[in-house]
């Protein structure tokens, strides 16, 4: 029987039976009580911990999760061409477009750009630069509203590159070999249709145009110097009230073009002819 210790050592003391009984009882109350309350204490400092532990554990989780997610953004920015998504098709047969990766950066920026870099010429130079280019190199550049950016080194103008040949001293096969090409980087880069249909009528006309096919080289040249004079200003003329479209050729100005190279060759023989009398 239990407390029959505690029970007669009461009693010795001079409680009776009864009273001995009621105090172990009373005192067992207390005690077992007080042993609950410590217990449930405990439990609930337990599931305070427990709770703690776990929240923990979710906000390390989600730190994780986060961090995994910026280092696959960072990843994706700096190797685009590993997530670029697949098109599902048949290889073509016609070569694919490439220019260099200076022509690309301005073409998706909307800039002005010359014909060069879609003639076979240019475009077989991007390939060759392609072959040992440093992928990795980065350079900082101005952008349009005065902050800095960090771009690929190929996406910058070599300066030891082979030399770019101006739109005005292209030839018409030149010219018409890098035309089209343009036109249809133009619509992979997102081009506004209307653009992309100004140009088409723009260099239709040039090659419509009579002196086109005239045997006075000057007049042939004049319209590929229009083009190059016409196309700049064009693209330095967009968002002012004043900008306009290419589509309608200016006589005007083709006739000031053709004054232009023509006072440029008198210009050229007559030094020609002064260097040799000295």
């Amino acid at each position: 029987m239990y407390f029959q210790l505690e029970r007669q050592q009461l009693i010795d003391a001079g409680l009776t039976d009864d009273q001995a009984a009621n105090s172990l009882a009373a005192l067992w109350t207390v005690t077992n009580n007080a042993d609950k309350e410590h217990w449930n204490l405990r439990q609930q400092h337990l599931q305070r911990e427990r709770a703690r532990e776990a929240k923990e554990a979710e906000e390390h989780q989600r730190l994780r999760n986060e961090e995994e997610e910026a280092a696959c953004l960072d990843d994706r920015k700096k190797n685009k061409m590993k997530y670029a998504p697949l098109v599902h098709g048949k290889v073509p047969s016609d070569p694919t477009i490439l220019p260099a990766q200076y022509a690309t950066r301005k073409l998706k920026a909307g800039d002005y750009c010359k014909l060069h870099y879609f003639t076979n010429r240019g475009l077989e130079d991007a390939k060759s630069a392609s072959l040992v280019a440093e992928p990795d190199a980065m350079v900082m550049l101005p952008a349009a509203d005065s902050l800095h950016s960090w771009v690929t080194a190929v996406a910058v103008k070599d300066p030891k590159a082979a030399p770019v040949i101006k739109d005005e001293s292209l030839t018409w096969e030149d010219f018409n070999e890098a035309a089209p090409c343009m036109i249809a980087a133009m619509r992979l880069h997102d081009w506004p249709e209307d653009r992309v249909d100004m140009h088409i009528q723009f260099w239709y006309a040039l090659q419509a145009h009579r002196w086109r096919h005239s045997p006075d080289q000057l007049k042939q040249r004049a319209l590929l110097l229009y083009q190059s004079q016409q196309r700049r200003r064009w693209h330095q003329s967009l968002g002012s009230a004043q900008s306009w479209t290419l589509e309608e050729l200016n006589n005007d100005l083709i006739l000031e073009a053709r004054e232009e190279l023509f006072n440029e060759k008198q210009d050229k023989e007559t030094r020609i002819v002064i260097q040799v009398s000295h």
